[in-house]
């Protein structure tokens, strides 16, 4: 079964060197009015319908967004005040994410992306943004390079956030502070 329309993909960084040994990690897989890259704002609800229908386990974990790389399962994803938050665990007895988990551990690989269908979104002329008011979500990669490089990243289950990882923090709230 192939999707309708075609499915995007937007990125953003989350270090996840400090996953727990059996492979579960987390954190934000997109941010609610932060533009990336592309000038895409994920709207807050976006997420909602796509979600109250699939749940997380109609949700694929992928490598790098490619559909024959399957690595694991998404535990939770769920919209919260700030994003997209998720939660997964890799799957050991894969070999892929076993390469993926020993990545993560010396932070090599430290991005989520999202893929998806457009269903509802509306472009501004002025500045070339376009804002997502409903998106099918499809797929949550873990990723090289993320499109949402100055976006505030949480800490991840298990650990305390990095040194780097208050550094991206703070660039992400002085940011927001002057955009308005």
């Amino acid at each position: 079964m192939s999707a309708p329309g075609p499915v995007e993909v937007k990125f953003l960084s989350q270090p996840l060197a400090a996953v727990e040994p059996d492979g579960t990690f987390e954190g934000y897989a997109s941010l609610f009015n932060v533009p990336d890259l592309g000038k895409d704002v994920v709207m807050p609800g976006a997420f909602a319908e796509s979600l109250a229908r699939r749940g997380p386990g109609g949700v694929r974990m992928l490598w790098q967004h490619d559909p024959s790389e399957p690595i694991g399962r998404w535990l939770a994803v769920r919209e919260d005040g700030r994003g997209l938050q998720v939660r997964g665990r890799l799957n050991l007895a894969v070999a892929r994410a076993r390469e993926v988990l020993a990545l993560m551990r010396e932070g090599a690989v430290d991005g989520l992306s999202i893929g998806f269908r457009v269903d509802r979104a509306r472009s501004e002329p002025r500045g070339g943004v376009r804002r997502l008011y409903a998106v099918d979500l499809w797929e949550i990669s873990v990723v090289t390079f993320p499109l949402l490089p100055a976006a505030r990243i949480s800490a991840v289950k298990g650990g305390a956030a990095a040194p780097e990882t208050r550094l991206v923090r703070a660039i992400g709230r002085a940011a927001a502070s002057l955009r308005g």
